[in-house]
């Protein structure tokens, strides 16, 4: 019997989510091989945190499921004493990185998967606060039905529990690293309310994630994919394929690793700013690792919190900041799909290179800001001509914009860093315990 990590990491009020992935848990424990380490990490404020250890304490107690509620100062003592055994350069930094002040996507995964390390996990299993499952003949449709199904694998063993198969026979011998799927219900980004206010201005904003070079065709195409997920059609019935999967049909809220990967590259820990943790996906997919998409796309709803003035600021910086990582990620995904699964990326084993993505990333860091200072102008224009508090936003983007600038690049040195790093924390990790107090 193996372990597993299911993990939710939050800074917001979801306890009926608690419940669900508790579920979730329980139904891993039964029906597969594994302990489930059920991993909340939680950054929540002091009340939520207890409406939410209160909501631990009453998922049933199952065989082979150990719940681990984690708040902050728990966290960062878990990280301090990894960076302290793994005897890291800059430990203030890399602590900082691990464990911002401000929201971090990737930072709060990168900490799920040190700890998935610590407790002996094999693979680690994301879900998201503001999701929920679907529910087809009266049962909730659980993910790691699929996950659990796949993971670790040798693809041509996997090959048998699948609908079908597009993989390549010539990598059949690698591991599935891989298995997710979307998800159903609003945008995964919360700019719906442009697309009805102004499809035009819509499709200016969205399109700022592209290449600059890439033609009105293409741009088209990736605005009408974008954010979608898989629509609003329920689950009727299983549908799985073992292949190279495409990054834009996974939801980060709906994702399974294997240790393989997350063991030798960290995710971007770039703060406020969303889809930094989406770049492993991209990863597989350029090195052509295995993995297998399926259909039991988890329910995405946004929470009041973004409905405030607040929430929409926070969320539009956010958004913007996405924008403008795209001129280094852009580049450092293009020159990964080029390498594909050669030597220079992909040892003789299956396993990525860190060393390249770290090369990749310097190398990214020298490109020029002026495409960066037109995407601040379109978003600009974009938003006065929305009016209201787009506009308003518009003047906080006019104050903020050469800073913004600084920070981007700043993210990909700091997304550098921390590779170079990860694998003596990981190391370190394994040999730290998850609850002990540590010095």
């Amino acid at each position: 019997m193996h372990k597993i990590c299911l993990t939710l990491p939050t800074n917001r009020a979801c306890t009926a989510t608690i419940s669900a992935i508790g579920a979730e848990a329980a139904y891993a424990a039964r029906h597969f091989e594994v302990e489930v380490h059920l991993l909340i990490l939680d950054s929540a404020d002091p009340a939520t945190f207890a409406e939410h250890a209160e909501a631990v304490r009453a998922l049933p107690t199952t065989a082979n499921v150990v719940t681990h509620h984690l708040g902050e100062a728990e966290q960062r003592d878990f990280l301090r004493a990894v960076l302290d055994r793994a005897g890291a350069g800059k430990p203030d930094l890399l602590l900082e990185l691990m464990l911002p002040a401000q929201p971090s996507y990737g930072a709060c995964t990168n900490r799920a998967f040190l700890i998935a390390s610590a407790l002996g996990c094999a693979s680690i299993h994301r879900r998201d606060s503001d999701s929920d499952y679907q529910v087809a003949d009266g049962a909730p449709v659980f993910p790691i039905h699929h996950e659990l199904g796949s993971l670790g694998r040798r693809a041509r063993d996997a090959a048998s529990g699948v609908t079908e198969t597009t993989l390549d026979p010539a990598r059949a011998a690698r591991p599935v690293v891989l298995v997710g799927s979307s998800f159903v219900g609003e945008l995964s980004v919360d700019i719906g309310e442009i697309r009805d206010l102004d499809p035009e201005i819509y499709h200016d904003v969205v399109s700022l994630w592209a290449p600059p070079e890439w033609s009105a065709e293409q741009k088209r195409e990736l605005v009408a994919e974008s954010f979608t997920g898989a629509g609003t059609d329920p689950f009727v019935r299983d549908h799985s394929i073992l292949t190279v999967v495409d990054p834009m049909r996974v939801d980060m809220c709906n994702v399974g690793f294997h240790r393989d990967i997350y063991e030798r590259v960290p995710l971007p820990p770039a703060t406020d700013t969303i889809g930094s943790d989406y770049f492993l996906l991209h990863l597989i997919h350029d090195a052509a690792l295995p993995g297998v998409l399926h259909n039991r796309n988890i329910v995405n709803f946004y929470t009041p919190e973004r409905r405030t003035d607040a929430g929409f600021a926070a969320y539009q910086l956010r958004l913007t900041k996405f924008f403008l990582s795209m001129l280094y990620f852009n580049d450092i995904y293009a020159r990964m799909a080029a390498a594909g699964d050669s030597p220079a990326l992909v040892d003789d084993a299956g396993h990525v290179r860190p060393a390249t993505i770290v090369e990749f990333a310097r190398e990214s860091t020298r490109l020029d800001h002026a495409e960066n200072i037109e995407r601040l102008r379109s978003l600009d224009r974009s938003y006065r001509r929305l009016g209201g508090r787009y506009a308003a936003f518009a003047d906080t983007l006019a104050a903020r914009g050469p800073r913004l600038l600084d920070e981007a690049q700043a993210d990909i040195e700091d997304f550098a860093l921390l590779i170079e790093a990860w694998a003596g924390l990981i190391h370190a990790s394994k040999a730290t315990s998850v609850h002990e107090p540590h010095e």
